[in-house]
């Protein structure tokens, strides 16, 4: 498999560090408020990487971090007159839940909080003052930018263009305006905890470096996040990591695309800001991670509800395929093969290998969906009710195989049931209006579906086949 290497700007031949075994660390949210759907891409793409290392047969060890303490977090505490425990909390408990609408995959998923790494997060930065790496200036600790190698190598930027380039509010104590907080002095009211260096609390880049380290070793396979994390967050995880270790922080740096709302930056000021849970109240949230992986991850997306109502119908089209072949499953005879169906199954493995060659290609996703639809183009138009079951058995389990993979098409009754019923009203409207030929046309396409029509007295009555 290839993937885009950030940190040397070109795909390269992926080899973890420990044969069949995979680690990755995804940034996770800041738990202040509910995600958008631009935090939702980072969370949908990764665990798309990492559905497809688990299809593989890689064991994947796979950490997305919670910052539960953060000015934002003590802001929205302080609003609301609540502790900051209490708004992590009640945030985090939001994020699985979008998380489970977005099918995200959570078995043996580590979610750390920073707040419970504090203790290793304070023998870090001793150690790096140890080092002549970091420094304390009244109880506020920076890391010295001179002392880490290569500084801007994520960025492509030298350190002398980053300073002049890039605003920084003048503090005196830092000896570089590029140093930045490894630990900072606690503010009245603020929550804190004991330090050598006095109260505070951490800064927000040596919590993922640290729960990186502690979690997944001091060199991990992947490190993953939006793009807008490639610097600072990231360049400066980097920095801290190296200069301790002198070992690389992560071999592979994956960056995901920024997305906007009809072609515009999302921002509460424009009105086009979507949490998750504003999208849900319009459209199944599988929509929305098809939507995600519809664009190569790299490339920047964007969000119309245009954009959703053709992946919700092209999404009903997939579903529509695996009813079909379950509707066959109950119906193909069970016989030998003859010449031809040999043959379709060759056509089934390609479809496989296409996808698969589009996932090994720097996790394609928009190609890997468009070899899903050829397959259920090919098996509407091939297999029929005199097909052999085995070869409809093979068609349909390699068809939820690689859907699994996106992490798609796992709803089908809650899908197909608000559908039929859809239907049945279309057809009953369409009888009463005498559009008798529109009726016996989703009476046809339900029972291609597997599903079977009864008018009785009492309205119109369903059942699977």
């Amino acid at each position: 498999m290839k993937l885009y290497n950030t940190l040397t700007r070109r795909k390269e031949e992926f080899k973890p560090i420990k044969d069949g075994e995979v680690t990755m660390y995804v940034c996770g949210p800041t738990v202040y408020d509910y995600i958008h759907v631009g935090n939702a891409r980072p969370m949908v793409v990764f665990d798309t990487l990492r559905r497809y290392f688990i299809y593989k047969g890689y064991n994947v060890k796979y950490v997305v971090n919670f910052t539960d303490i953060d000015d934002k977090i003590i802001n929205r505490a302080n609003e609301a007159g609540i502790t900051t425990e209490e708004v992590a909390d009640k945030y985090i408990k939001a994020f699985m839940e979008d998380a489970k609408g977005l099918n995200l995959y959570q078995e043996k998923t580590l979610h750390p909080r920073a707040t419970e790494y504090i203790d290793h997060m304070i023998k870090f930065i001793e150690k790096l003052i140890e080092k002549g790496a970091a420094y304390n200036v009244d109880g506020n600790v920076y890391f010295n930018i001179n002392s880490a190698k290569d500084y801007g190598k994520l960025s492509k930027k030298s350190l002398d263009d980053l300073i002049s380039g890039v605003r920084v509010e003048v503090n005196e104590e830092k000896r570089n305006p590029m140093d930045f907080a490894l630990w900072k002095k606690a503010k009245e009211g603020e929550p804190y905890w004991d330090s050598p260096w006095g109260k505070g609390r951490p800064g927000w880049h040596i919590e993922c470096s640290v729960m990186a380290r502690e979690l997944l070793g001091e060199t991990i396979d992947i490190h993953a996040g939006g793009e807008d994390l490639q610097f600072p967050h990231h360049e400066n995880e980097i920095a801290q990591s190296e200069t301790l270790t002198n070992k690389p922080f992560a071999n592979y740096w994956l960056h995901n695309g920024m997305l906007t709302v009809d072609n515009q930056k999302m921002s509460k000021s424009l009105g086009n800001f979507f949490t998750v849970r504003d999208i849900a109240k319009e459209f199944d949230l599988e929509v929305l991670r098809f939507f995600l992986l519809s664009a190569h991850y790299r490339n920047p997306i964007n969000f119309s509800r245009e954009v959703m109502e053709q992946l919700k119908n092209g999404l009903e089209r997939l579903y529509n395929g695996k009813a079909h072949l379950e509707y066959l499953l109950g119906k193909a005879p069970a016989r030998e093969l003859g010449e031809g169906e040999r043959e379709i199954l060759k056509e089934i493995d390609k479809f496989k290998d296409q996808f698969i060659e589009s996932m090994e290609d720097d996790l394609n996703t928009a190609d890997a969906i468009a070899s899903l639809f050829d397959l259920v183009k090919f098996a509407n138009t091939n297999l029929n009710e005199q097909t052999p079951k085995s070869v409809v058995q093979y068609t349909y389990d390699n068809f939820l195989e690689l859907s699994n993979v996106l992490g798609i098409l796992s709803k089908e009754e809650e899908i197909l049931e608000e559908e039929i019923l859809e239907l049945i009203e279309k057809r009953t409207q369409a009888r009463k209006e005498k559009n008798y030929k529109l009726a016996d046309e989703i009476r046809d396409e339900l029972r291609n579906r597997g599903i079977i029509l009864e008018d009785t007295k009492e309205g119109v009555k369903w059942k699977r086949i």
